[in-house]
């Protein structure tokens, strides 16, 4: 796997905010853990942010897109209905024959979108996975709920998932999906987004460690033989809960949100990303990515690094 990003360059801080919603910035840092986020411009597109993050892990792994068996785009965000911002994407590429296919779930999608990559890089050849939002024109609407709106930034991370080479391999994954509690997490067509934030917080405190621990046991490794951890960025809180649940360390978890806020299926491969330019990958060392999102879908992944 290597990794890539792109964030808009303008910064908005909570000062900025704290006037439209009628909070302190004090109150958005302390619910939240953010105390900037970054935003397009009103020409900015989900389609830019993905190719800028596709362009970035095609360029630090070496490689052409030319070389890509598959593409995969994950956004909750994009500009209309149909088509999806993946063959956009391709083009942009300079693909006029490689597949690309839009996979639409909100926050949990980077993650979902690396499972399917590894399941079938060994047949399509790399599989190029890209995570792509622009969520502040859906938190900013009319009318503002302080609750929401300050959550949310916009960016792309995404990650090459090749059969044979790579900074490391993923050894285990488990995904999961529970409709019943779809309406708690939604945006409608036209409309702000409407979230149970209770809701969301309860089913994520409790199931991101279930998975995390399960997906774990079946590779046979514990907790605290994961030295990162690369979780969706959607709450400082909840990840707080969710290292504390597993019985780790909090600094285990990698955290970039105090600068980027929550930018749904994008935060955690541009934690990824992030993290793997500071630090990345040492061989043998293992890594769990994990992430939580509308539908209910969640999932943990389990990598480790190779070789060379």
């Amino acid at each position: 796997m290597n990794f890539g990003a792109a964030l808009p360059a303008r910064v908005v801080t909570n000062d900025e905010l704290s006037g439209q919603v009628g909070r302190t910035a004090d109150w958005i840092r302390n619910v939240s853990g953010i105390e900037e986020r970054r935003y397009v411009g009103e020409e900015g597109s989900v389609v830019d942010l993905a190719w800028e993050a596709a362009t970035d892990c095609l360029a630090r792994a070496g490689m052409e897109a030319s070389e890509l068996g598959l593409i995969l785009v994950s956004s909750g965000t994009p500009a209309r209905q149909f088509p999806g911002p993946a063959s956009q994407v391709a083009k942009r590429l300079g693909l006029d024959e490689t597949p690309a296919v839009d996979i639409p779930i909100a926050s949990a999608g980077g993650l979902f979108a690396m499972a399917m990559a590894d399941d079938m890089a060994e047949k399509r050849g790399p599989v190029l996975v890209v995570a792509a939002e622009v969520m502040s024109r859906i938190a900013m609407r009319e009318p503002l709920e302080a609750g929401i709106s300050v959550l949310f930034g916009d960016g792309a991370g995404a990650c090459l998932v090749h059969p044979e080479e790579g900074k490391a391999r993923i050894i285990g994954s488990r995904m999961a999906t529970d409709g019943a509690f779809a309406e708690d997490l939604r945006l409608e067509f036209g409309a702000g987004l409407a979230m149970n934030g209770r809701s969301v917080i309860l089913h994520a405190s409790r199931k991101l460690p279930r998975v995390i621990l399960q997906v774990l046991e079946e590779q046979g490794v514990t907790a605290r033989d994961v030295e990162v951890y690369l979780m969706h960025q959607a709450n400082q809180n909840l990840m707080d809960r969710v290292a504390d649940a597993i019985g780790v360390e909090r600094e285990r978890f990698y955290s970039n949100i105090a600068r980027y806020a929550n930018t749904s299926s994008a935060s955690m491969l541009i934690a990824a990303a992030e993290w793997g330019k500071e630090t990345g990958f040492e061989a043998g060392q293992k890594v769990c990515f994990a992430a939580f999102g509308a539908g209910y879908h969640w999932g943990a992944m389990l990598a480790e690094g190779c070789e060379g």
